[in-house]
């Protein structure tokens, strides 16, 4: 169950993203995990790059490129710093509810949410009872994933960082993150999210990811089917226009490897057009 812990926040930012393709409106970029973000009176280029968080020991892959654009680096940039004790615990503390699931509830959603669990995961709610919804999301998503070996992208860099006494920001908290997720979604809706998870469609997004297609992770994450614009503002839009107000803070003050998800690279509000905007060069770094 620790591992659980440690991964419910980063398996929120993909949770919404098990749908079929959308066309949207949103510039098209190249097909890269990787952006060099230059210019506008920096000294040094720092770097994007888009994770998908958690992914089988299988198709785990770190390109060369972005293995020297981190070692570059003279700081590493998260979405939340899990190398913080203060993060992980808030993030234990969060995972568990505030009641028991079935008090808060309601009967048909306890019923709904029991069968989809023993369908995915052998589980009943009996045995999760304790937990929030936010811990049996990423329970699920886990689970359809079909291994047993999954990698963590953050948690190799925050290793990478440590070994090279690297200084370690986070973008958010655990405690802003989930609020946020909170307010985004009912319990209902989640409840109706989950049924959708299943292995063929996390293959498809992991084959999408493996691509370095981010365009098309985009399209897959923003899809009508299961995000309308108010939710996609609050889980994409808003939170990577706070992250602009950060970001240029940091790459004034030396070169960054700054590692988010990868929905957060693409569209008309997308940290690589955000950027652009802001004056910086960003281009892909394609070999």
């Amino acid at each position: 169950m620790k591992n659980l812990f440690k991964s419910v926040i980063t398996a929120i930012t993909i949770i919404f993203s098990l749908s079929t393709q959308a066309q949207t409106k949103s510039p098209k970029l190249e097909n890269s995990l990787l952006w060099e973000v230059s210019g506008n009176g920096l000294s040094k280029p720092s770097y994007l790059y888009g994770t998908i968080h958690m992914i089988c020991s299988a198709d785990y892959f770190l390109s060369e490129k972005t293995k020297k654009a981190l070692a570059s680096s003279n700081k590493l940039v998260l979405e939340i710093d899990l190398s913080d004790p203060k993060q992980l615990t808030d993030m234990q503390q969060m995972a568990m509810g505030k009641e028991p699931l079935s008090k808060t509830l309601g009967a048909q959603d306890v019923l709904k949410l029991d069968n989809i669990l023993q369908k995915k995961t052998g589980m009943t709610i009996e045995q999760v009872d304790s937990y929030s919804l936010f811990t049996i999301m990423s329970l699920v998503m886990m689970k359809s994933f079909g291994c047993n070996d999954l990698k963590f992208y953050e948690m190799n860099f925050i290793e990478t960082a440590k070994q090279r006494k690297l200084p370690i920001i986070g973008l958010e908290t655990v405690k802003e993150q989930m609020d946020m997720f909170g307010k985004a979604y009912s319990d209902t809706e989640m409840i109706k999210m989950l049924e959708e998870f299943n292995k063929e469609e996390t293959d498809k997004l992991v084959a999408t990811y493996k691509e370095e297609n981010i365009n098309s992770l985009y399209d897959i994450i923003t899809d009508e089917k299961i995000i309308n614009e108010e939710t996609k503002k609050a889980i994409l839009d808003n939170r990577n226009q706070n992250w602009l107000i950060t970001i240029p803070e940091i790459i004034k003050k030396g070169n960054a490897f700054i590692a988010v998800g990868s929905a957060h690279l693409a569209g008309e509000s997308g940290v690589i057009n955000l950027l652009r905007k802001a004056g910086y060069n960003v281009k892909p770094i394609m070999n």
